[in-house]
This record gives structure tokens, sequence and C-alpha cells, in this order.
């Protein structure tokens, strides 16, 4: 049986987009192949790591990947925008034939400002909304138990 897949996208594919990944792997089980891309890729912000291992998900195999890598390869079910930037470029760059598109813009916690403990705040405090809006859309009726 086919998975559905699931593709998070932010800009950076530093934080936002990582976390959800990791995030519905762990809360989901294998019920989705889950992904994730960004617009204009950096690297993968330790601090985000930091947040996820608090809660028993390990990202160290994760890098930051360009949405074109799944251009022609990947024919999501679900695309789920993390950050208001990249559901205004994706569109046009990400055409996801038959996908149920879903908008959850969160702060991005890389541009949070203090010292390590202010900033991975933050982090903990994105983690923990994904978390939320994860466990809620689990339980929706289209998405099933």
């Amino acid at each position: 049986m086919t998975r559905p897949k699931v593709l998070f996208l932010c800009t950076a594919n530093s934080a936002r987009s990582q976390m959800a990944e990791g995030l519905l792997r762990k809360l989901a089980g294998d019920r989705f192949e889950a992904y994730s891309a960004g617009t204009a890729p950096t690297a993968l912000h330790p601090l985000a790591v930091r947040a996820m291992a608090e809660v028993g998900v390990d990202l160290a195999g994760h890098y930051a990947k360009s949405v074109t890598e799944f251009l022609g390869r990947m024919n999501p079910a679900y695309v789920i925008f993390v950050c208001e930037t990249a559901r205004r470029t994706c569109p046009t760059t990400f055409p996801a034939v038959g996908a149920t598109e879903l908008a959850w813009p969160v702060d991005d916690p890389a541009e949070a400002k203090g010292d390590e403990e202010a900033r991975l705040l933050a982090f903990r405090k994105v983690r923990d909304e994904l978390t939320a809006r994860i466990e809620a859309w689990l339980r929706t009726p289209e998405v099933g138990n």
C-alpha cells in the first residue's frame, strides 16, 4: 500500500519545515512519507536539532533541500506551507497537481534575538506549535485516525 506523501515547505528549510517533517514521522508513525524543502535553502539550524532532540526527534541526518529537488519526482498528497513567504512563491515553482495545500504559518525561530537560551525558547515554541497543529490535523476526518 502506498503511503500518502506530505511535503512541508518554508523558505530556508533550516528549522520550521525540518521540525514539522520530524514531528510528523514521530506522531503519525508509518502512515505518511514525510519530506521538507525550502524555496531558498540554507543549512539546518543547530538549535532546531537541539529543540527536537528534547522531544526524542533526531534531525541529525537531515539537511536543507531545495524544492526543486522534488519537481517532477514527487506528487505529494499534501503540501503544507509553514511560512507565508514560501506559500506566496511556491505555487509558481512547485505545481503539486491534486495535492491538498494547507497553510500553517509560524514565526521563524532562526530570526529570534538574544542569548542562546532566549533563541532556544523560540525554537521550542515553534516545535510545540507545530506539534499541536500536526496532532489536530491527524484527528481531522480528511486524514483519519
